[in-house]
């Protein structure tokens, strides 16, 4: 271990680290597993946090409802002490309401106790991600069974256990169907199914709001990461190779490596052929390149590279047929940036053209990796043609940021636009090139301020994961999403959305909202990888208005810790541990 500085706090995160990676798998970086290979996904038990409603408070129907948030262990027994007894009503359903304290991806199990004539006893389960979503189901509402079930009518064994559910949620209504009957409950576990883990990425600072909007992106898609890297963990359950993206630079930075990003990016190429696009939108099969490049340089492996080698060329050879003589793109299927963007064809059109030229620039570094030089001249001869168009961002922070990145407009101009209205007009999924753009301006605490608004802003709502969308318009006199709506607050989770997420349908896990985790890391801590497999790095860290700021940084080669100090002078006093192998190079 190469040490520039150490200290005690240093040397406890270190040994965690050190305990945590016991756990981890011994796949070989870069080559995913096959199907049938062993998964590192887990199941966990819990009970819940609170009962935040119950359909009866005189104690008549519902009794002992509290011995439902006591630890429980899945068995059915012939004591029955205290059990939770439900008693059905002629005129309404008797119901109870819990949270379970944070976004969940699986089920629950309902564990029964001896209750009369040994029949089953119907319930109704309804899952939510918000305590609106939990609290509505049937028609009349917007809530759905898309892509995840989340309200089911089953029958409960007596004195059995049974698990229902595979959705995302935190909260969970039970409600008993049968009038007539009594339902003896010992247990009500959240069943969580997540990929067992360690973060082995870490930020921390003196603003601790920013510390939890770091955590809450890694949470966001660790859930996400389930048999493959999906968008959300309610919908949409699929592989959407654009949204892949923030996901991905998130797992860099919190995870390292990890064999649901090769084995999500074969499978949407295994799926697609060269000349068509991927989940039929253009745009997507250019971030299929670009995760490649990030993907390489965090990573470092030529044999999986390789392996794309035929079908890159294929698609970037198509890409490069598309751009004329004057350098134009004219990209055909669906043209699309993200959902807010979509209404105006001259933000979307000065976007593609922006997110061509880095997808051409990220196709010939990796072209001339390959050894494939014809195709890396090619994209770079197309590159340099469309470096002569600035095309108009038309006031869309979308096309700002795009812009931005690829070089086609100056930095200032980008960061102007998409600082003008503050965090007015952002998205969850594009906010996060916003914030590269900022950062691009050297805007930091700029780009900070917004984190803190936007992102923050879905956190003072009671969310534990971030939002398929956002407004902050949606703040004003807004209810919080883990309590009952109440007259005179709106319910955010109903009454918002847009284009394929009205309402309940609504993803409040979704992965491509996790842009901060990945920005504080590389902005903030500072760690930019210059060579593939992380072989040299920069330490440029910008606290912007942060006193301090510390953290872990995965590689392929070991953690890189670093922690930052703000002098009186303004000058930054750094710490830097680096793993053998690792060059540090100034900039």
């Amino acid at each position: 271990m190469k040490t520039l500085s150490i200290t005690f706090t240093s040397l406890i995160v270190l040994l965690s680290i050190c305990l945590s990676l016991k756990s981890q798998p011994t796949t070989s970086p870069g080559k995913a597993q096959s199907p049938s290979a062993k998964q590192e996904i887990s199941r966990e038990y819990f009970s819940p946090e609170k009962i935040l409603w119950k359909s009866d408070e005189s104690g008549t129907h519902i009794i002992n409802a509290k011995k439902l948030l006591e630890p429980g262990n899945g068995q059915a027994d012939l004591v029955g002490s205290s059990l939770c007894t439900m008693t059905g009503k002629d005129t309404s359903k008797t119901a109870i309401l819990f949270d379970f304290g944070k976004e969940i991806q699986g089920g629950i199990q309902l564990v029964t106790g001896m209750f009369p004539k040994q029949v089953p006893i119907r319930v109704k389960v309804t899952f939510g991600e918000s305590v609106s979503e939990a609290m509505n189901s049937g028609p009349g509402t917007s809530a759905t069974n898309d892509h995840a079930m989340r309200d089911f009518e089953i029958l409960l064994p007596w004195l059995g256990a049974i698990e229902v559910g595979n959705t995302g949620f935190r909260f969970v209504k039970i409600e008993l169907l049968d009038s007539s009957r009594n339902l003896k409950l010992k247990e009500v576990r959240a069943i969580s199914i997540q990929r067992d883990i360690p973060y082995l990425g870490s930020f921390n600072s003196n603003d601790e709001r920013l510390n939890k909007i770091w955590q809450t992106g890694a949470y966001t898609v660790h859930l996400n990461m389930q048999d493959y890297l999906w968008d959300g963990i309610k919908r949409d359950r699929l592989v959407w190779v654009g949204d892949l993206h923030p996901e991905v630079m998130t797992i860099q930075s919190v995870f390292g490596y990890n064999e649901v990003v090769p084995k999500s990016l074969d499978l949407i190429r295994d799926i697609t052929p060269a000349n068509e696009w991927m989940n039929g939108i253009s745009s997507y099969s250019m971030w299929w390149i670009i995760i490649h490049k990030e993907w390489y340089y965090s990573q470092g492996n030529l044999d999986y590279l390789k392996e794309q080698k035929t079908y890159l060329r294929e698609l970037l050879k198509k890409f490069c047929s598309m751009v004329d003589e004057e350098g134009r793109e004219h990209l055909d299927g669906h043209r699309f940036l993200d959902w807010p963007s979509s209404p105006d064809p001259k933000a979307v059109d000065a976007g593609y053209h922006a997110l061509l030229k880095m997808t051409l620039d990220a196709g010939a570094e990796l072209c001339e990796i390959l050894g494939d030089d014809e195709t890396a001249a090619l994209c770079k001869a197309k590159s340099e043609l469309m470096a002569k168009i600035s095309p108009d961002p038309a006031d869309s922070k979308q096309a700002a940021a795009l812009l931005t990145l690829s070089n086609s407009i100056q930095a200032q101009t980008g960061n102007a636009i998409i600082e003008s209205d503050g965090a007015k007009r952002f998205s969850t999924f594009y906010g996060y090139y916003m914030l590269q753009a900022m950062a691009k301006a050297g805007n930091y605490t700029g780009a900070m301020e917004m984190i803190r608004t936007y992102w923050g802003g879905m956190l003072d709502l009671g969310a534990t994961t971030f939002w398929e969308d956002f407004n902050v318009e949606w703040l004003n006199d807004a209810g919080r999403i883990d309590e009952l709506p109440v007259e005179g607050k709106v319910d955010v989770h109903s009454t918002y959305g847009d284009y394929c997420y009205v309402g309940l349908r609504h993803s409040y896990c979704h992965g491509w909202a996790s842009g901060p985790t990945a920005w504080l890391s590389t902005n903030v801590l500072g760690i930019k990888i210059l060579a593939p497999g992380c072989e040299k790095i920069a330490i440029e860290p910008n606290l912007g208005d942060l006193e301090w700021v510390e953290g872990t940084y995965p590689t392929p080669k070991g953690i890189i810790k670093v922690r930052h100090e703000k002098l009186n002078n303004g000058d930054i006093k750094s710490d830097v541990q680096l793993p053998e192998g690792i060059v540090l190079i100034k900039q």
